[in-house]
């Protein structure tokens, strides 16, 4: 295990989480995505990117299980770099056996949703606090129990919106839109 990697990955992942949590006790993360925070997220996936051409994705087996697990907040929170988010859960997914399954599910999801599709695991949430719309309720709380994800209730699934309803909930807010089409998430032709 690269314990000198491993250690950078999991100093990574605190520094987003100390300046996201910075941030949040200021009530400045509402809305917007906050220049600081953008900041932080592009120079951690810059930092990863170069980890991953040095030993190729952080795994498990390569820097342990908290450094992996930074690894993946680090790809999660790169939400301005669609490219690079879609490339790592490919990478995530051929390294299914040495990544947290749950990892991968989160991953997936987040994913999906940005780009206005249905999720598999229900783990992003509207600004209702419900699950976005997903690919079949009636085989959610399966995919769920796969990536050791809780089950739904039946009045939890029932309450989750049909996937007709992403263009309502993603037009609701406007410069949400606007940013994943600058960013490269939603393609207009």
């Amino acid at each position: 295990m690269n314990e000198a990697l491993s250690n950078e990955l999991i100093e990574l992942a605190e520094k987003d989480l100390s300046v996201r949590e910075k941030l949040a006790s200021e009530v400045q993360l509402a809305g917007r995505y906050h220049p600081e925070m953008e900041k932080i997220h592009r120079q951690n996936a810059e930092r990863l990117r170069e980890i991953i051409k040095e030993i190729g994705l952080p795994t498990v087996s390569k820097v342990g299980e908290k450094a992996s697990d930074a690894a993946w907040l680090v790809v999660q929170h790169s939400i301005g770099e669609p490219e690079f988010m879609k490339e790592c859960y490919k990478m995530m997914v051929g390294n299914k056996e040495d990544i947290s399954p749950l990892n991968i599910a989160y991953l997936h999801d987040r994913i999906q949703v940005f780009q206005g599709k249905p999720q598999r695991y229900g783990t992003q949430l509207t600004t209702e606090g419900i699950p976005y719309p997903v690919e079949d309720k009636n085989i959610l709380n399966e995919e769920r129990l796969k990536v050791l994800l809780q089950p739904f209730s039946q009045e939890e699934i029932n309450h989750i919106p049909g996937i007709e309803k992403i263009p309502e909930i993603d037009g609701k807010d406007a410069d949400y839109t606007a940013w994943r089409i600058k960013t490269g998430w939603i393609v207009t032709s």
